[in-house]
């Protein structure tokens, strides 16, 4: 009998030692990165973003050259992306430094490398992203059957997509499917799709250019109507290896955020001048002056945010469980920076904690 006792006994000691061994693998992994001596500033930062207006910063502080004025002899090399996973990709597999990019993939991102390959640094962008339809679609049940499309499978908008419909018990009894975000605009306008959840300029395309309708804004469902959509990640050994580039790119955000706030002719001027350098195609003055009031550009990422969007991840069925997101952010160098130039610091809201 004792020996039958004994036995589940085992069993946990072995369970828990397992369990224990994980979380030594991704504290030393952690550690690993975070212990990278201070190489000095960087010889290339390698930045990604994306063609789109959620994404103004960036293309404010590439196209006015804020990124490079402060980078000074480090090489900036812009990469541009369509959507999230696949900048996550270039991000773990070490050939992108830096990158604006939505706050579901910031959290695959950390979630995937076990909490040691990515920190987010600031926010960029909160607001800025729909569920447009067809016209005579004009409840959540009404979308049975219908195919609705998002940018990719895992991005921040699919991931939004998939909750929403989760808890609208549609689950299943939606068509979703991923493609470009210009693939989506012809898409609609044939027919192929009847409802899209996609971030600014494309809702504001869809309406303005292909008669499409607001069925839901997501800045509704979130307090105070701000979420975050675009933030800025690095990578963990990056941030460490080269914290004065990593500084100098923040003060080139905040040059660029400035410049939005001081100057919002001038700024939605500029990314579109920088929208038609990247896709061929500028807007029209009524897309961009309904995307620009649907936006805020911001330095916060609303770190009190981030628990919530790693359970949305569960809810829509990306993940298993709620990924992990303690120490995720570390907002030092930018409350550094912000500090530097007379601004208010930015609260992590304990997501700085492992």
């Amino acid at each position: 009998m004792n020996r039958r006792r004994a036995r589940p006994s085992a069993l946990l000691a072995a369970a828990i030692l397992l369990l224990v061994a994980a979380g030594c693998t991704r504290i030393q992994r952690t550690d690993e990165a975070e212990r990278v001596p201070d190489q000095g500033p960087a010889a290339e930062l390698r930045l990604g973003y994306f063609p789109n207006v959620t994404h103004a910063a960036a293309l404010i502080g590439t196209g006015k050259g804020l990124f490079a004025n402060r980078l000074g002899k480090t090489r900036l090399t812009p990469v541009q992306f369509n959507a999230g996973p696949d900048e996550v990709g270039a991000l773990l597999g070490g050939s992108l430094d830096a990158g604006f990019i939505g706050s579901g993939p910031a959290i695959n991102a950390f979630s995937k490398s076990e909490g040691s390959a990515v920190r987010m640094i600031a926010g960029a962008t909160s607001r800025g992203a729909q569920l447009v339809v067809r016209p005579e679609i004009r409840t959540p049940d009404q979308l049975r059957g219908k195919t609705i499309a998002t940018p990719q499978v895992g991005n921040t908008q699919d991931v939004a997509a998939k909750k929403w419909l989760a808890t609208k018990g549609l689950t299943g009894k939606v068509n979703i499917t991923s493609m470009q975000n210009s693939q989506t605009l012809n898409a609609f306008r044939s027919g192929e799709v009847q409802a899209a959840w996609l971030p600014e300029p494309w809702s504001s395309r869809l309406v303005l250019d292909a008669g499409a309708k607001v069925l839901l804004d997501e800045s509704s469902l979130w307090p105070g109507g701000q979420f975050p959509t675009t933030v800025l990640v690095v990578r963990t050994e990056f941030l460490h290896a080269h914290p004065e580039t990593v500084r100098a790119l923040l003060r080139g955000e905040l040059d660029a955020i400035g410049y939005a706030e001081r100057d919002p002719a001038g700024a939605k001027a500029e990314v579109n001048a920088q929208l038609k350098k990247l896709t061929g195609k500028s807007l029209s003055g009524k897309v961009i002056d309904r995307a620009w009031t649907d936006i805020t550009v911001s330095a916060d990422p609303l770190c009190s945010r981030f628990p919530a969007l790693a359970r949305d991840q569960q809810t829509a069925g990306i993940t298993a469980r709620s990924p992990e997101v303690s120490g995720m952010a570390d907002l030092r160098a930018l409350n550094e920076v912000r500090a530097q130039a007379h601004q208010s610091t930015i609260s992590s809201a304990g997501l700085d904690k492992k």
